[in-house]
């Protein structure tokens, strides 16, 4: 037996042992036996399955030329994406198409006359991209998205290669808040990058609708929740308004909404928040308090700002004349704020010379006065003015410029001056004490801290002027403490110096 004889009893006995008794001339041949070749070739790996129209099939490039790009999809033949197909693709994919690199194309007709298949490449990815579109709708998720054109109702986004529009009732950036009915009202949003999410999906119709403005309630719901978990009391932001209420006014702190109220606005008093602040305008703020359950942030822009009454010598000082407007007028005087930041108090006695039984007959409500500070007191926060003693020749002669930090030992002239001040201030006091008449004092129900401090500090003031000795000690609106005695025995030696 030759070696090609014995190739073929072996092939043989490979294929069908069964077949094979060791003499192969002697085997009597079976009907139902199934030659070694047909077995072959209806193994799975020998057949070619037939592609449809339109099915989305993976494959691998075997070569590139500027025509066209050859696929290997398990045919026959290699499958081709022609020419006019890459011209619909973009650069970036178009980049992606190298000998060796796997990719998914759509069957466009299963073969041609020169017996390959017609594939294209922009269709996969197109229907790659719906299928994403369809994954974000179920999702809902958010995406971002470059604004590639528009029309008289909306702009275009594009997701991949499926095309999305957004309604102009979807937009919530400035410009498709813009009113009007003109066709290029959306020209300056082309390539802006907006947040979008899908909310309506029709493949048969190519229908893909995108809203900016749920995306936008979404993307600023998920940044809040970050901000509550991270914000702590007393931190200092920057933040930028967004909206104004009579109440007060938001700051959008990169997320989130943070309310700065109409009373933390300023120290001054504030009616209205467009007189401290403008929509758009950038601003420092404190946190003063974050409730995590309520999801409410509350913000400050006054304690920012030094306290009135931490730096109230610095730029005030008793005798100097002021501007206030009378803000509340009380059975025991009138209060008046002093540039509008700190409020003081006019006793009644201080308003005029002649008698006043009510404030009311010397002022109002809302006049715009010039009054002189009589008195200072910070740690209570209590000013005390006057309207009566604006003209008085006793303070022309005193200078109001910062003392020097070295006190120097007054002068003769200067002593008997101060003696002669002092003396005038215990006449006038006396004959204060002798015309006011004890009168009744209620405390307003909405009277601030400070207020009810000289609301007490007046009803002191009823209960000595009607006290009966003549030794009590009267403390009249002119805030000075003095001794009664008699105004002939005041005795004032003047030294020329």
């Amino acid at each position: 037996m030759n070696n090609l004889e014995q190739t073929t009893e072996s092939l043989y006995q490979e294929v069908n042992p069964a077949l094979f008794n060791g003499d192969l001339e002697g085997a009597a041949p079976d009907e139902n036996e199934v030659h070694p070749m047909e077995q072959l070739l209806s193994e799975n790996e020998f057949t070619f399955r037939e592609f449809e129209v339109g099915e989305m099939i993976e494959g691998v490039i075997v070569g590139v030329t500027n025509n066209e790009v050859l696929v290997d999809i398990g045919s026959k033949s290699e499958g081709v994406i022609p020419a006019r197909d890459l011209d619909r693709v973009d650069e970036e994919n178009r980049a992606k198409l190298q000998v060796g690199n796997t990719v998914i194309v759509q069957v466009v007709r299963p073969e041609s006359r020169d017996g390959n298949a017609i594939l294209s490449f922009s269709r996969a990815l197109q229907e790659y991209d719906w299928k994403r579109a369809e994954e974000l709708l179920e999702s809902q998720e958010i995406f971002e998205g470059e604004v590639s054109g528009y029309n008289k109702g909306g702009v275009i986004v594009y997701l991949g290669k499926a095309r999305g529009f957004v309604p102009a009732s979807q937009l919530v950036s400035d410009e498709g808040r813009k009113s009007g009915d003109q066709e290029d009202r959306f020209s300056s949003m082309v390539g802006k990058k907006l947040w979008l999410k899908v909310i309506e999906l029709d493949r048969s119709r190519n229908r893909l609708i995108l809203s900016e403005r749920q995306a936008e309630r979404e993307r600023r719901r998920i940044q809040k929740e970050q901000l509550l978990n991270s914000l702590q009391v007393g931190e200092v932001r920057t933040g930028r308004i967004r909206s104004i209420a009579s109440f007060g006014a938001f700051v959008d702190l990169g997320g989130a909404d943070g309310l700065i109220h109409l009373s933390e606005l300023s120290w001054k008093r504030v009616t209205d928040p467009t007189e401290v602040v403008q929509v758009g305008d950038e601003v420092e703020v404190k946190v003063i308090s974050v409730d995590r359950e309520r999801r409410r942030i509350g913000l400050s822009l006054r304690q920012l700002q030094p306290e009135p009454w931490s730096v109230v010598h610095e730029n005030y000082a008793i005798g100097q004349l002021v501007e206030a407007e009378i803000t509340r007028l009380t059975s025991f005087g009138a209060f008046a704020r002093v540039d509008g930041m700190i409020e003081g108090l006019i006793h009644v006695s201080e308003l005029s010379d002649k008698r006043v039984s009510h404030p009311k007959e010397v002022v109002r409500e809302g006049q715009k006065l010039t009054l002189r500070i009589i008195k200072i007191e910070p740690e209570k926060r209590r000013m005390g003015l006057s309207l009566k003693r604006v003209a008085e020749e006793e303070y022309a002669t005193v200078t109001w410029a910062p003392e020097e930090e070295e006190e120097t030992e007054p002068t003769a002239m200067a002593v008997a001056m101060a003696e002669a001040e002092e003396t005038a201030a215990l006449e006038q006091a006396q004959a204060s004490s002798t015309e006011v008449e004890e009168e009744e004092i209620e405390e307003p129900a909405s009277e601030s801290e400070s207020d009810a401090a000289m609301v007490a500090e007046a009803e002191v003031e009823a209960e000595a002027e009607t006290a009966t000795e003549p030794a009590a000690e009267v403390e009249s609106a002119t805030e000075v403490e003095v001794e009664a005695e008699p105004a002939a025995e005041a005795e004032v030696e003047v030294v020329a110096g």
